[in-house]
Order: C-alpha cells, then structure tokens, then sequence
C-alpha cells in the first residue's frame, strides 16, 4: 500500500484516440508557459502602469490577466488529461515560453505595445498547436487552442486600440 502523501505524478496511458500524445503535451506546455508569462507580465505591468492611460490600461490588464489565469488551469488540465506531466518549475515555464521581460519598467504606451506584440506572438504560437493537434486527431486540444488564440488575437486588438 502507497502512502497518499508519497505519490509522486507519472505519465499515463491515455487511451483517447489522440495519437501521439507526447508531442501535442509539449506543444500545450509551451503554450501555458506563455500563458504563465503572459499573466505575470501583464500583472506587473498592471501594478506599476502611470499617467494619462493608468485607468483603461489598468482596467484592461485586470480582465487580461484574470482570464488567462484561468486559462493556464485549462491548459495544464489539457496536459493532465492527455496522460502527461504539466510543467511543474518556473525554470520550466522561463525556458519554454517566448514572452519576455523588458529590460527596464517601460511607459505606459510602451507596456500597451509590448502586450499587444506578446499576444499576437502567443496568438501564433498557437495557432501552431491547433495544425499540430488536428494532425494528432485532438479535437479537443484543437479547440482549447482556437479559443485561446482568439482571446489573444482579440487581447492584441484591444490594447492596440487603448495605444492610439
């Protein structure tokens, strides 16, 4: 009998239909690192974002990074269901991810910028993950990830929009 307190998660055998599922796992990890970033980011530049755009800005950035908290559970779930391990260090998340830290705390149109620039990356990083999904018969994957894209897609238009 195992102690519940020493159980230590393995990969599973998932018998779904999805093919191949280590690959689609990755591809999803790399997408909740970005999401993980992507909300850090977003949070920081919530807290510290001053001047004449504070208020939409900081509006903005709250339901941004609130939706994709949520979003990071999903994913991580995805990878959960598909028999894998979710990512379980920030060294983890960092390496994966391409969303990346500005070197200095930028202006307040700077941040709206660099946000929009990260969700049109993440948004096609995606998109990615959706051709890699169909390809692996993860209809379920395929639409988790249409739908992150397009709140990305949308998240870009929306701060692009707050920047002008």
């Amino acid at each position: 009998m195992k102690d519940a307190m020493q159980v230590v998660p393995a990969p599973e055998n998932v018998k779904t239909g999805v093919q191949r599922v280590k690959p689609v796992a990755k591809a999803l990890a790399e997408a909740l690192a970005d999401t993980y970033r992507l909300v850090f980011k977003t949070h920081a530049y919530h807290w510290n974002v001053e001047g004449a755009l504070f208020y939409p800005i900081h509006t903005l950035t709250e339901t941004q990074y609130e939706n994709m908290f949520a979003a990071a559970d999903e994913i991580a779930e995805r990878i959960r269901a598909l028999g894998q391990i979710a990512p379980s260090t920030l060294n983890d998340v960092i390496e994966a991810s391409i969303v990346k830290d500005a070197d200095t705390l930028p202006s307040a149109q700077e941040m709206v910028e660099d946000l929009a620039a990260d969700h049109e990356k993440v948004a096609k990083r995606m998109h990615k993950v959706i051709t890699l999904a169909e390809v692996h018969e993860d209809p379920v994957t395929a639409d988790l990830m249409t739908a992150r894209s397009a709140f990305h897609e949308q998240a870009a238009w929306m701060l692009r929009a707050t920047a002008k």
